[in-house]
């Protein structure tokens, strides 16, 4: 049996502690405060799943053990995680796993992260579930096999107010009280929803499209003596093979829309996400034939247990690449930081990827 430890027992320690337990794993959780772990036990694990897991470990962050894990999450806020992850990097666990996003836009250590994590073997996997789900995997399939011809464009959006994440932590009174209200904490539309960019890096990809050169974003800020985060982000991006696309995130629209366009020279292929609060669809529309529409069954807890199965199956090596390896996310940091400057500077930005993960590689 697989022994797993959850750093951090908010929203995202308790997914990932559920899906650990329904893939038969053994899980312990820690965090630095007592009560968040009490609140696991008695109000969000409970309330989510139908009653608390007696088999689920429950530590301080001082008192959890060490070296004998196979996989240690970090679901804590974005500024600890890669100080968190250097240490369990000691521990030489078979893979760690770092909710998104990857840090804060300052990408501090970034680099000697992606540097030690290689050197010692230790694979990092960032949270961009979305782009290992069964729908995710089907739209890259469907862009491979050509059917909508030469891809010229692709749209991403993840529109969604982030009043669930607060109903999900009913303890916090809004933004002002996480990280989620500051931008450089790693809060804000475009770090927290960053998904979508990271879909647009995915699906560029798996199309050939080569990385993204060069960002042109609009942000509208939300700053006073509690707060300072974008609500909203619109984002031009260019590709190396010089396509151009779009990302729009935002925390403020209800109801949510999360969605994705890929137009070919011969159609076009669509991705609904949770259209009816839980199920995907994929519309495939070519000239000259009928649309076809393929429903993607699923549920919330599903994302996580298909998060930890792929990362499991490249562990043990069932499968060869993956999308949501630290490299990948990574890029989806330098973005994240280049969308800020864009903003800040307005102007467009551009990524020279040889000059490492650091705020160097972003002029």
């Amino acid at each position: 049996m697989k022994k797993i430890k959850i750093y951090g027992a908010g929203s995202i320690g308790n997914h990932h502690a559920h899906a650990a337990r329904t893939l038969g794993w053994q899980v312990d959780i820690c965090d630095n405060d007592p009560k968040a772990l009490e609140r696991t036990k008695s109000m969000i694990y409970p309330e989510r799943y139908g009653k608390w897991d007696k088999a689920i470990g429950l530590f301080t962050t001082n008192s959890v053990p060490k070296n004998i894990y196979d996989y240690i999450i970090i679901g804590t806020p974005p500024k600890t995680h890669i100080k968190i992850a250097l240490d369990c990097l000691k521990e030489k666990p078979k893979a760690i796993l770092i909710e998104k996003p990857l840090c804060d836009p300052s990408l501090k250590n970034a680099n000697l992260l992606y540097k030690l994590s290689k050197k010692d073997r230790v694979p990092v996997f960032v949270g961009y579930d979305h782009a290992v789900s069964k729908a995710a995997i089907e739209f890259a399939k469907l862009l491979k096999k050509g059917l909508v011809g030469k891809l010229m464009t692709l749209d991403v959006e993840f529109r969604e107010f982030w009043g669930g994440i607060f109903s999900a932590h009913p303890w916090l009174s809004g933004p002002k009280d996480s990280y989620l209200g500051y931008w450089k904490k790693g809060g804000g539309s475009t770090s927290e929803h960053s998904h979508a960019i990271n879909l647009f890096q995915y699906l560029a990809g798996q199309s050939q499209l080569g990385k993204v050169t060069e960002i042109s974003a609009k942000l509208q800020y939300v700053k006073n003596k509690h707060i300072d985060y974008d609500a909203i982000a619109l984002i031009n991006l260019k590709t190396q093979r010089g396509i151009i696309g779009r990302v729009v995130q935002d925390v403020i629209t209800e109801p949510k829309r999360k969605w994705v366009r890929a137009q070919g020279t011969k159609g076009s292929i669509e991705w609904e996400c949770g259209i009816d609060g839980n199920n995907d669809m994929i519309t495939l529309a070519q000239k000259n034939k009928k649309e076809v529409k393929i429903i993607i069954k699923k549920s919330r807890p599903d994302d996580f247990i298909e998060e930890l199965r792929h990362m499991d199956s490249v562990v043990s090596k069932e499968i060869k690449e993956s999308p949501i390896l630290l490299q990948e996310a990574l890029d989806t940091m330098l973005i994240i930081a280049g969308v800020h400057k864009s903003a800040k500077k307005n102007r467009t930005i551009s990524l020279d990827y040889s000059r490492g993960y650091n705020k160097k590689a972003i002029k």
